[in-house]
């Protein structure tokens, strides 16, 4: 009976040490991937996600901004009809050339609609992902969900591997629960 229980003690510290206490590591295993940024609105962005904006319209992110300088927010109040009326013909006169349809605009632009003045963001959910490891490198990203809403590449860390550098790239479609996701993560070395 004695002996039992050493065994099991000794068993015991084994499994402990495999685990990360100290002892040796399995050869392969995954590792979760920190994501962190890559919701952001450029300087010259109209306080908009631009790059989600022209993705859906089928613009580059340039015409979108070039279409949105003609526009004339006013923070302080809702806009009248009339200014309404106004901001979207500014829109439409650069948009309408490449194909851009006053319902597709509308569509887009209630899609994206937000007030950061209320903690408000356009919809958008963090990328997940595992690092596989093999004898203490990280040898493969496997994307488990790859988010949504990115209008830059977020930086991409491993926890416990410092020298790892990886990089997160986005891809944007016309597909609301696509637009902004991470199509890759890939190692530099």
């Amino acid at each position: 009976m004695t002996i039992r229980r050493i065994g099991l003690i000794v068993g015991a510290v084994s499994l402990l040490g495999v685990a990360g206490c100290g002892g040796p590591s399995p050869a392969r295993h995954s590792v979760p991937v920190s994501f962190s940024g890559g919701f952001v609105i450029g300087p010259d962005d109209y306080g908009r996600p631009v790059p989600l904006y022209a993705a859906m319209l089928g613009v580059s992110p340039d015409v979108f901004r070039r279409a949105f300088a003609g526009v004339r927010p006013d923070a302080a109040h809702a806009p009248s009809g009339a200014e309404q009326q106004t901001n979207k013909a500014a829109l439409m006169r650069v948009l309408a050339a490449y194909g851009v349809g006053n319902d597709r605009l509308d569509e887009v632009a209630n899609h994206y609609r937000f007030d950061s003045t209320r903690g408000q963001t356009w919809p958008q959910r963090a990328a997940r992902a595992v690092a596989v490891v093999d004898g203490g490198t990280v040898v493969a990203i496997r994307i488990l969900d790859p988010g949504v809403g990115y209008t830059r590449p977020p930086a991409v860390t491993v926890p416990g591997y410092p020298g790892t550098t990886l990089a997160a790239t986005v891809a944007f479609t016309t597909d609301f629960a696509t637009n902004g996701h991470i199509s890759a993560v890939t190692t530099q070395r």
